[in-house]
């Protein structure tokens, strides 16, 4: 008597041959776009190392890791306020603000407290545009547009000159080196990762990326849609607050005109970094990627002479680029 053995019949995914296992990883095109990205990085520190003598010594890689500093703490806050499908065009006047003021104030008062309340100055420029968004739903753009004026305008209002500190010790944040890595770039890396467990791994950080995935169906869940949006931007007034401390320490002078501009910096590496506009889809990650990328091609820039405004058009193609490259990813990706 035979016994005949019945096999269940393995899923179409799992009977797939090689060749189609390969093709459906690529059908995620966002992916690939993110290996496109490293691989470009890669090949602009292989070159900038065969051109250019002064690339890969300790003083220039100390003086990158130092610029990209105020803009990584930037597109930290910008892409939690860009989860929510928000904007936060204010954060470069929130620099110069706090950095006028934290310099001014150290020379009257302890540093610790000088720093301490600018930095709750710039947090509190952040919780006022999260309000007038939230309570009164006005839209980002302008609420942050508004704001980009109103704290550049305080921030003169302050000091119309740049200040210099006169605290020696105000300057040790900026200079102080652990080994060869700045301290400024310790503190950068230090804000990624907790703003990395608080979006990945807490429930309010969740509840932000749902708010910005849909804002009706998060309601409807039980999320408070308005205390959410305030504490984004008093988080993004925070970082852009820090900032501003840091860049007034490192560079040893306060100028109430510093910071026009950064706010499309931090734009930039958060798209770079695979983050959409319509909210709800970024990554910490791939944010930190994107503000080395743009460091690396200043710093190439740099070191090649090239004119500064012709580095503003190479910033901007790039970020078309870009967006154009990411869009083409969801695109495909999503079938």
């Amino acid at each position: 008597m035979s016994h005949s053995h019945v096999h269940p019949t393995p899923p179409a995914r799992l009977r797939a041959p090689l060749g189609d296992w390969a093709r459906l990883a690529l059908r995620d095109r966002g992916i690939l776009v993110n290996v496109v990205f490293v691989l470009a990085s890669i090949v602009l520190v292989v070159v900038a190392a065969f051109t250019s003598p002064a690339f890969l010594t300790q003083d220039n890689i100390t003086n990158l890791l130092s610029q990209i500093a105020t803009p990584g703490l930037l597109s930290v806050g910008m892409l939690i306020v860009i989860l929510t499908a928000g904007i936060d065009l204010s954060v470069g006047s929130v620099v110069a603000l706090t950095g006028v003021m934290s310099a001014g104030m150290s020379g009257s008062m302890p540093l610790p407290v000088a720093l301490f309340l600018a930095i709750l100055v710039g947090t509190g420029c952040g919780v006022a545009n999260g309000v007038l968004i939230a309570r009164f739903g006005i839209a980002p753009f302008v609420v942050t547009l508004a704001g980009l004026t109103t704290f550049r305008g305080l921030g003169f209002v302050y000091s119309q000159i740049p200040i210099a500190p006169e605290d020696p010790s105000f300057l040790w944040l900026g200079s102080k080196l652990l080994g060869p890595v700045p301290l400024v770039a310790v503190i950068m890396l230090a804000v990624f990762a907790l703003a990395w467990i608080f979006v990945n791994r807490t429930t309010v950080g969740r509840a932000l990326v749902a708010i910005g995935g849909n804002p009706d169906a998060a309601r409807l869940a039980g999320i408070s849609v308005r205390r959410h949006l305030v504490l984004a931007y008093g988080i993004c007034g925070f970082t852009a607050a820090v900032a501003g401390v840091i860049l007034a320490s490192r560079v040893g002078i306060a100028q109430p005109s510093v910071g026009v501009g950064f706010e499309l910096d931090a734009i930039a590496a958060c798209v770079i970094g695979g983050a959409s506009f319509m909210g709800g889809r970024g990554s910490l990650v791939g944010t930190l990627g994107g503000v080395v990328l743009l460091g690396l091609i200043n710093n190439l820039q740099n070191l090649y002479n090239v004119q500064s405004y012709w580095q503003q058009v190479f910033k901007g193609l790039i970020i078309v680029a870009v967006v154009l490259a990411r869009r083409a990813g969801a695109r495909e990706g999503g079938g």
